[in-house]
């Protein structure tokens, strides 16, 4: 049982400390201090799993039981990134540098010649189409036999994966949440689409590795043993059981809300068409 107090270190962690770091920084500089309070929990709560995702047990575990990978799979895609979004970082942890760095910075990345491509590249990455097509895209494509293998047996590919995920996690939460300065550009109903097409893909792939006859990633098959004694296809059940069950908890909360509000939202147009029937 010693697997359970071995926790890593991966190379995203530095990153998740600088963040925090500037974060700290910029919330002692925040004037309301209630809201600046809620927003600590949220963004506390959502550095909390992606530490738990890098660092903990589960990352020692990932490369011998394929339900710890899929553990952190869904903390990178549907956990710390609505929880940090929710938190509004962004002006906080900009508090933290000098007056004099941040405005020539900002002045640089808005109006600038040479910020231009950053520019076009943030726009197009933002866009609705966009954004849930690498969200679908990169999830189906890491689960690929091969590519998934890729990841058991070198760290570097595991990094890769891992990064895509909570890139396009951020990605696409932001379409659904709104993140001064960040907002998205989706009315309700569509957010609700989107949370009901993510579910769908997360219930495509639980269908596959709940039906398959055989293992389907030979990096966990191929194993002599594994912590507890599972077996490889029970494993693998245990992961499509995370993957449907846990992971589309965020989602289906996202659906529910937006709905609710596309239907019941008092200044909305849904709402006025409603109250006109009656």
């Amino acid at each position: 049982m010693t697997y359970l107090t071995d926790w890593q270190f991966e190379s995203p962690l530095p990153t998740v400390a600088l963040f925090a770091l500037a974060y700290a920084i910029g919330w002692r500089r925040r004037s309301n201090r209630r809201r600046a309070a809620t927003d600590a929990l949220l963004f506390t709560a959502g550095l909390g799993a992606l530490v738990l995702a890098f660092a903990s047990p589960l990352a020692a575990l990932d490369r011998q039981l394929f339900w710890a990978h899929m553990t952190q799979h869904i903390l990178l895609l549907a956990v710390a990134p609505p929880l940090i979004l929710l938190s509004r970082p962004w002006a906080t942890a900009w508090r933290a540098l000098p007056l004099d760095v941040r405005r020539p910075t900002a002045r640089g990345l808005t109006y600038s010649r040479w910020a231009r491509p950053l520019r076009e590249a943030g726009r197009w990455l933002a866009s609705p189409p966009v954004a849930l097509a690498l969200f679908c895209g990169v999830i189906l494509v890491w689960h690929v036999p091969l590519l998934f293998d890729a990841t058991l047996g070198s760290g570097v590919v595991h990094i890769a994966e891992h990064t895509t995920f909570l890139a396009v996690g951020f990605l696409f939460w932001s379409q659904l949440i709104d993140s001064p300065p960040l907002h998205s550009r989706l009315g309700y109903p569509a957010r609700a689409l989107f949370a009901l097409t993510a579910i769908g893909v997360g219930t495509a792939l639980t269908l596959l590795l709940v039906l398959a006859p055989s293992p389907l990633y030979a990096g966990y098959a191929d194993l002599a043993s594994r912590p507890g004694g599972i077996s490889a296809l029970a494993d693998q059940h245990l992961a499509a059981g995370i993957m449907w069950i846990p992971g589309s908890v965020p989602f289906a909360v996202a659906l529910l809300v937006f709905a609710y509000r596309w239907l019941f939202d008092e200044s909305g147009p849904r709402a006025a068409h409603l109250a006109a029937g009656r």
